[in-house]
């Protein structure tokens, strides 16, 4: 029997089973366990015969990943329980907790009763409850569940080092990469590996957008001194993601420029990662441009065709999913540059199997791929899409990081979008920025939308089509 949402608190456990029972169906068992048990109702509320619903996650690295491979499947799971459209909202606990203290969103009554996780395993679901520890390290990410080749071999090498012997010889380690090379995994695994050695250790990890939006909420309820004291004499190991995020923004720069001063001068390990060498940084101040290439700075590249297969494999071993050998390399072939793209496919092979009761094969593969094989597992940028999108729809490239709403921006801009998503390896939030620092909420809409367009209006299949040959 269908239940239907409300407002009522009493009823978020009810929900909450409910699209559970259907998550199982479709998601495979240990998947379930490490990213969707530890899932927080925070709120919902009815807007335009719409229902949100806000879920919680520990950071915003988990955050993202959920986004990132589960959204349809939750949204798909609250719409059949409610009986009506649902937008999910996803984000971190620190700032979903900040964000329905807003008028427009009916708040969860503090504190909630704990919600025993759905399949009764002990997990506690509670949205007043505080992730354990201050690291925000995903403890599936380990040197041991990355896979080496030749493109990562020197990254991996040097991430190691760092791990086994902190501020000895490569600090700081700077690793760029194109997304999905597995920059991240190497910054989790330094921090765990480090942890599982010396569990007193001090470890942060944290994105550079966390950096600087903590910075702005100091300068403005004047915390700076408990901000600088956090940064610099907190940990023994500061491990930060995506530092491009920090160019061009003074006071950031500034702060990371000290914080960096003060953790290399005492003798404390700093790592980052970014999308390019450190020269490569438009804006980016030169005293902290040669800061990073005073230490180890590291690449990763596309992995070769053994390196694919074998991270296939390894995937497939680590989330018992059949995976025949004939299909992997095929997978292989012709997915080249994006490792989380590779890896995903497989997670949607696993659950079409899932639903049909047949085994992965070649057949389902190919049909997997229709579009991929066409294009050969293409990846452009942001630039060239943008371009592209610019050019057939014969506008400008401000004109797609506008704020109009009028059909004839609307559309390209939703196409870009889509096209972004699909073949730049991006997450929502990413995407967003290059649009015009768009919220990830209208990313997921545009993307979501276009998806099912081009299905079933030819308008919009033969624009795609068009842009995708002008590519």
């Amino acid at each position: 029997m269908r239940t239907h949402l409300n407002s009522d608190t009493s009823q978020w456990p009810e929900i909450w089973r409910a699209a559970y029972q259907i998550l199982e169906q479709t998601i495979v068992p240990n998947q379930l366990q490490a990213w969707i048990q530890p899932l927080e109702l925070v709120s919902t509320e009815m807007k335009d015969n719409v229902f949100r619903i806000r879920l919680a996650t520990t950071n915003d690295f988990s955050a993202d990943w959920v986004r990132d491979r589960f959204l349809k499947h939750l949204q798909d799971a609250f719409s059949q329980v409610s009986g009506s459209e649902c937008e999910v909202i996803i984000q971190a606990r620190e700032k979903a907790t900040e964000e329905v203290s807003a008028p427009e969103f009916e708040l969860a009554s503090e504190p909630l009763e704990p919600v025993s996780s759905p399949v009764g395993s002990g997990v506690v679901i509670s949205a007043g409850s505080r992730p354990v520890g201050e690291n925000n390290l995903d403890p599936q990410y380990t040197f041991d569940t990355f896979v080496v080749g030749s493109s990562n071999q020197f990254a991996h090498a040097s991430a190691v080092a760092v791990a086994e012997h902190p501020a000895r010889q490569y600090n700081p380690l700077y690793i760029y990469s194109s997304p999905g090379l597995g920059k991240t995994h190497l910054l989790h695994a330094i921090g765990n590996h480090l942890l599982a050695r010396r569990p007193n250790a001090r470890v942060a990890y944290l994105s550079a957008e966390k950096f600087v939006n903590e910075l702005i909420e100091s300068v403005q309820h004047r915390r700076m001194s408990q901000f600088r004291a956090k940064y610099r004499d907190s940990f023994d190991l500061i491990l930060i993601d995506d530092i491009q995020f920090i160019a061009g923004k003074t006071t950031s720069e500034e702060e990371f420029f000290h914080t960096f001063n003060a953790l290399y001068q005492s003798k404390r390990q700093i790592v980052v990662t970014c999308d390019r060498r450190p020269k490569d940084i438009d804006g980016l101040e030169e005293r902290i441009r040669t800061r990073f290439e005073c230490g180890l700075v590291v690449d990763i590249t596309p992995p070769e065709i053994e390196t694919r297969i074998a991270i296939l494999k390894s995937k497939a071993e680590r989330e018992d999913i059949y995976l025949p050998d004939d299909v992997a390399t095929f997978l292989a072939s012709y997915i080249k540059s994006n490792v989380r793209e590779l890896e995903g496919v497989l997670v949607k092979l696993q659950l079409q199997a899932s639903l049909t009761g047949a085994e992965i094969s070649l057949e389902m593969a190919k049909q997997e791929l229709r579009v991929a094989t066409h294009e050969e597992g293409a990846h452009y940028t942001v630039d060239a899409i943008q371009n592209a999108v610019a050019k057939h729809y014969h506008l400008k490239i401000a004109d797609l990081k506008a704020s109009s709403r009028a059909r004839q921006v609307a559309l390209p801009r939703q196409i870009a979008m889509h096209l972004v998503r699909k073949y730049a390896g991006l997450g929502f939030k990413e995407i967003g920025r290059y649009f015009g620092d768009k919220d990830h909420t209208t990313v997921m809409h545009a993307c979501k939308k276009i998806d099912s367009m081009a299905e079933t209006n030819p308008e919009i299949r033969d624009a795609v089509e068009a842009i995708q040959n002008l590519l």
